[in-house]
C-alpha cells in the first residue's frame, strides 16, 4: 500500500514537472514570435463564424512566426478605421472595403465579372500562386488571404422586380464604398438609400426599401425571410462575388507571412464554396426568381458597361478585369464579349 502511494505520488510529480516544462516551452516560443494584432469584422461578434474560423488560422500563424491577438468589430467601417489608425497590424474586412488597400483584389468584387463558383475557384487559385504575389502588395499593404463568402444576389420585395427595366424608380440600398451600386442606380434610374452592410438588411426586412443585395449566408442569421414576405424573391443571377479579405502591413509581419497565409487560405476554398452552395440550396425554392436568357443577357451587358466605366474612372483594376474576362471566355468561348471591340 505504501509502495503504491509512493508510486502514485511519483507519477503525479513527474506529470506536474512535464506540464510545467511544456508551459515554459510554449512561453519561450511565444516570446520568440512576432506579436500581431488583428482587427476582425464579424457581423455576429465574437461568437460569429469569422472568429471561429480564425482559431485554426491563429495556430497556423504561429508556424509562420506570428502570435495573433484579436479585436472584434460588428461594423466593418470601424474595423477599417482602427486599422488605418494603427490600432491593428492586420484587418479582416469585406472585399468591397479591401478595395481601398488593393485595387487588384478589390476588383474581385467587380459587378458581374465572376458569374459562377467555377469561375471563382479558378481566379482564387491564380491569385494565391507565388506568380501573383506582385499584385498582392500595394504600398505598405499586402493581401494575406481572400476567402469566398458567396455570390451577392438581388433581394426584392416583389417578384415582379426581376430586370433592370423593372427596377427603375425603386428604392435600393447603396453602400458608401460601393461605386458599382451607385453607378448601377444611375444606369437603371433607381432611388438610392444610403446604408451600411448591417442596416441595409434591416431596411429591407422592414420594407423601407424595395431592393437590397446580400449573399445567401446572410439569409438565416439576418432573418431576411421577413423582408421577402409576402411577395418577395431573390433574383437567381448573381450581381457579384463577395469575399472577406485579410490585409496587413507587410513590414510588421515575419518574412514570407503573406504568401504562406494566401496558400493556407486557398486550401480551404473548396470547403467554403461547398458550404455556401449548401446554404443557397437551403433557402426555400419559392423565393428564387428564375430569369430568362434574354434577361440574363441584359444583366450581363449592363454589368459589363458598368465595369468598363469604373475601370476608366480608376476604381477597378484593368489588369484584374482582363484576367476575369479571360476566365469567362475560357469557360464560355461563345460569349459576345469574347469578340467585342471594347473588351475589358
Amino acid at each position: 500500500m505504501i509502495k503504491q502511494t509512493i508510486f502514485t505520488r511519483s507519477c503525479i510529480l513527474k506529470g506536474s514537472i512535464l506540464t510545467a516544462l511544456l508551459s515554459l516551452s510554449m512561453a519561450v516560443q511565444s516570446t520568440q514570435l512576432t506579436p500581431v494584432t488583428m482587427c476582425v469584422f464579424d457581423l455576429l461578434g465574437k461568437g460569429g463564424p469569422v472568429h471561429q474560423s480564425l482559431r485554426s488560422y491563429k495556430a497556423a500563424a504561429m508556424k509562420w512566426g506570428a502570435n495573433l491577438s484579436f479585436r472584434s468589430y460588428t461594423d466593418e467601417r470601424v474595423a477599417s478605421e482602427e486599422f488605418n489608425n494603427g490600432v491593428c497590424d492586420i484587418v479582416i474586412v469585406p472585399g468591397i472595403r479591401a478595395r481601398s488597400y488593393n485595387q487588384f483584389t478589390g476588383s474581385v468584387g467587380s459587378i458581374g465579372s465572376i458569374p459562377t463558383y467555377k469561375h471563382m475557384k479558378i481566379i482564387l487559385a491564380t491569385l494565391s500562386s507565388p506568380k501573383a504575389s506582385k499584385y498582392m502588395r500595394e504600398g505598405e499593404y499586402e493581401i494575406m488571404s481572400i476567402a469566398p463568402t458567396g455570390a451577392l444576389f438581388g433581394f426584392v420585395t416583389d417578384k415582379a422586380i426581376n430586370s433592370p427595366k423593372k427596377m427603375a424608380g425603386k428604392k435600393i440600398t447603396v453602400l458608401d464604398n460601393a461605386p458599382e451600386s451607385q453607378f448601377l442606380v444611375s444606369q437603371v434610374g433607381m432611388t438610392p438609400v444610403s446604408s451600411t452592410i448591417s442596416n441595409a438588411l434591416q431596411k429591407f426586412n422592414n420594407h423601407s426599401v424595395d431592393i437590397t443585395g446580400a449573399p445567401a449566408l446572410a439569409y438565416e442569421p439576418m432573418e431576411m425571410y421577413k423582408g421577402l414576405e409576402p411577395n418577395g424573391g431573390i433574383i437567381s443571377w448573381p450581381f457579384l462575388q463577395t469575399t472577406l479579405q485579410i490585409i496587413g502591413r507587410w513590414e510588421k509581419l515575419p518574412e514570407g507571412f503573406g504568401q504562406k497565409s494566401r496558400e493556407y487560405a486557398q486550401n480551404g476554398v473548396d470547403e467554403l464554396i461547398t458550404m455556401v452552395e449548401k446554404t443557397e440550396e437551403n433557402i426555400p425554392k419559392k423565393y428564387w426568381i428564375a430569369i430568362s436568357n434574354e434577361d440574363r443577357d441584359t444583366w450581363s451587358e449592363t454589368f459589363r458597361h458598368n465595369r468598363i466605366a469604373l475601370r476608366d474612372k480608376g476604381i477597378y483594376s484593368g489588369k484584374a478585369l482582363k484576367l476575369f474576362r479571360k476566365v469567362r471566355c475560357k469557360i464560355e468561348p461563345d460569349l459576345a464579349e469574347c469578340t467585342a471591340e471594347n473588351k475589358e
